[in-house]
């Protein structure tokens, strides 16, 4: 048992890291590992190893961020998603459950509307995604907070928001301000910059550091409010923490890539076939495979034809038959 626990650790450990580096020679502009050794070495020792000028800006520019912010996207959608499946006990529970996704929609779509800018995209998205889920706790408030009553809160203002975002699409210019709104909603890493990663950076590690910490408490929570009281845990408060944790980490995510469905439904669901039902074990399992995953299907979205496929409609057309094929073997279940 040591040994396949040493071993998944390897396998958890080298498995994004192979994908990240297989992914920054892929794109319609090819670069060979050599040149990506040399550009990276260029930049530690501030030496020029003779690259092409164009080749060390697509990489340093272009691609770089783009797998960084892939990795960052895949690595929070995939924990959020496991956060809301072990406390709302719901192997449908995703990282959009509180709203997430339908508030940060329209937080871009009225940017969009109102010509704010790529910055300005970035933070109406946050803002309103962190409105979806402040909404959704004071609706659920009457019921302490219940599981049921946070999702179907949620789905009501996820509704709401859906809604508005309709309705933005129908007051929006249909030239120029309609196809960004519906591109930003099917979910884009085209555009990824450090600038923008920079600008989530410091609440990400926070809020990641912040359900690390909660980690054991995850598990126990999972067992029932009656079992998480028994061990001491005040259920009310430290639920309200993760959940508002996580909410805060789907939203600054979505706030760089827009809407990508499935991850962290289906990531979630693999991590607990490998590493069974151990919040302490699928948070990493789920932030290595998140990343994996998601660098993956990115390089298939700006490589599987010369004009390039949103990625959140790639996730789409993988992640619904995984699922249906983990129905068909049993494999979604709550235990």
């Amino acid at each position: 048992m040591q040994n396949t626990g040493k071993i998944q650790k390897v396998f958890f450990i080298l498995l994004p890291i192979l994908c990240i580096f297989l992914s920054l020679g892929i794109g319609s502009y090819k670069i060979d590992p050599i040149s990506i050794g040399k550009i990276i070495l260029g930049k530690i020792t501030r030496q020029d190893y003779g690259i092409d000028p164009l080749t060390i800006n697509v990489f340093l520019k272009t691609r770089l961020p783009r797998i960084f912010a892939a990795a960052l996207v895949g690595m929070a959608l995939s924990l959020a998603g496991a956060v809301f499946q072990f406390l709302f006990r719901n192997p449908l529970a995703s990282p959009y459950t509180l709203g997430v996704s339908n508030g940060a929609g329209f937080g871009a779509a009225l940017a969009i509307v109102l010509s704010l800018g790529t910055v300005g995209i970035q933070f109406f998205a946050i803002g309103f995604g962190l409105l979806s889920v402040l909404l959704t706790f004071l609706l659920a408030m009457r019921q302490h907070h219940s599981t049921n009553t946070l999702i179907l809160s949620g789905m009501l203002v996820g509704s709401f928001f859906a809604s508005l975002v309709s309705f933005m699409k129908f007051v929006a210019d249909p030239y120029e301000k309609l196809p960004q709104i519906v591109y930003w909603l099917m979910g884009s890493l085209n555009g990824s910059s450090m600038r923008k990663i920079i600008t989530i950076l410091p609440i990400y590690i926070l809020m990641m550091g912040l359900i690390f910490l909660y980690r054991w408490k995850i598990n126990v929570m999972s067992m029932g409010d009656a079992e998480a009281r028994s061990f001491g845990i005040d259920v009310d408060k430290d639920r309200k923490i993760v959940i508002i944790s996580a909410g805060i980490l789907t939203a600054l995510v979505v706030s760089i890539s827009g809407i990508i469905g499935w991850v962290g439904i289906v990531v979630p669901h693999l991590a607990r076939m490998i590493v069974g039902a151990d919040f302490r074990k699928i948070y990493f399992a789920s932030c290595s495979l998140g990343i994996s995953y998601l660098v993956t299907i990115d390089n298939i979205s700006r490589g599987i034809s010369s004009q390039e496929i949103p990625i959140g409609v790639i996730t789409g057309i993988v992640g619904a038959p995984v699922f249906l094929y983990f129905i068909y073997k049993r494999k979604v279940h709550w235990s």
